[in-house]
């Protein structure tokens, strides 16, 4: 078992989260049948995965690009730091298109993954963004294809064989 900042992963986690990453709508019923071990196991399990944050929900995957949102942008931006994150948060949140928002190091004070459903929306969006008086200074990229899409898979088969642990 692998400890990731407190969390432990074993084997069977692996395969419960891979099994339930594959497979959504698969009842616990079922999974357990596959995974070859009781109900109430099963369920105790995914209760303690979900308590522990390892997995955040049972929602579905949404892409952006199917419901008509074709164009992925990374602004990363500067803000005033008199004002600090939170305020700038809260406008972003109010923001459909901004799909999310990281706090970062270097230059820039924040990084946002945007969308939008052509580039002349793009302008419309980044205009929206950077409406708010906290926001100094915003730089686009523009994605062109994605060559891995967001993934956490591979993640958690190495976290449960022990891998990337940092040395004792």
């Amino acid at each position: 078992m692998t400890a990731v900042q407190g969390v432990q992963l074993d084997a069977l986690d692996a395969r419960l989260i891979e099994l339930f990453a594959e497979e959504p709508r698969i009842g616990v019923l079922e999974c357990s049948r596959r995974l070859g071990v009781a109900r109430g196991t099963v369920q105790a399990r995914l209760d303690k995965l979900v308590d522990r944050g390892v997995i955040g929900g049972f929602g579905p995957d949404i892409s952006p690009a199917a419901i008509g949102f074709a164009v992925t942008s990374f602004v990363t931006l500067e803000i005033s730091q008199r004002l600090g994150h939170d305020p700038v948060t809260a406008h972003l949140a109010a923001i459909p298109e901004v799909l999310e928002a990281h706090t970062i190091t270097g230059s820039s004070d924040l990084l946002c993954r945007i969308v939008a459903r052509s580039n002349a929306d793009l302008q419309r969006v980044i205009d929206q963004i950077v409406s708010y008086e906290g926001i100094r200074r915003a730089s686009t990229i523009i994605a062109l294809a994605q060559q891995i899409p967001y993934r956490t898979l591979p993640l958690v088969r190495s976290a449960a064989r022990g891998e990337g642990r940092a040395p004792s």
